[in-house]
Parts: structure tokens; C-alpha cells; sequence
């Protein structure tokens, strides 16, 4: 009996052991692609590249630009303010 316990705990032990099969696709493992699957890839990048460019192209933005302290806040605030003009009086002339 005891041995007939042990071959019952062996198998049950060994059952998820054996239930790792090679079907399964390893890390970093290359799998060959059919031709169907290559031209389908090909295809799927054309297409996403052309949906990119399609896209326009974007300002950078700073979200944190107005919270710096450091002058690279907002270009409205870097930009060179204007100097008041003069009045001129018709005195000096």
C-alpha cells in the first residue's frame, strides 16, 4: 500500500512537470514567419507610416514652464518687452 501511495504522489508531483511541453514560445525565441506573414507585416508598417505622416508636426510643449524660477518659463515671458517710448515735447526741438 505504502508503495502504491508513493507512485500516486510521484505522478501527482510530476503531472505539472510534464504538462511544460515545447509548444510554447520562449523568451527571445525567433519563429518563423510565413510569407503570407511577412508581406502582412510589411503591409501593416507601410500603413503606419503613412498614418504618421499625416500627423502635423507639433510645437514642444513645457508644462512646467510657468513654474520655473530659472527663466525658461513661457516664451510670452523670455520674450523682450518693449521699451516705452519717449515723449518728445515740442520744447526741445
Amino acid at each position: 500500500m505504502r508503495k502504491l501511495a508513493a507512485i500516486f504522489l510521484l505522478t501527482m508531483i510530476a503531472g505539472p512537470a510534464f504538462a511544460q511541453s515545447d509548444h510554447v514560445q520562449r523568451y527571445r525565441e525567433e519563429v518563423e514567419k510565413s510569407p503570407a506573414d511577412a508581406a502582412n507585416e510589411a503591409r501593416q508598417q507601410r500603413a503606419y507610416q503613412r498614418a504618421l505622416s499625416g500627423v502635423p508636426d507639433q510645437k514642444p510643449t513645457d508644462p512646467w514652464g510657468i513654474a520655473r524660477s530659472d527663466g525658461q518659463g513661457t516664451p510670452k515671458a523670455n520674450a523682450a518687452k518693449p521699451k516705452p517710448a519717449k515723449p518728445t515735447s515740442a520744447a526741445t526741438k
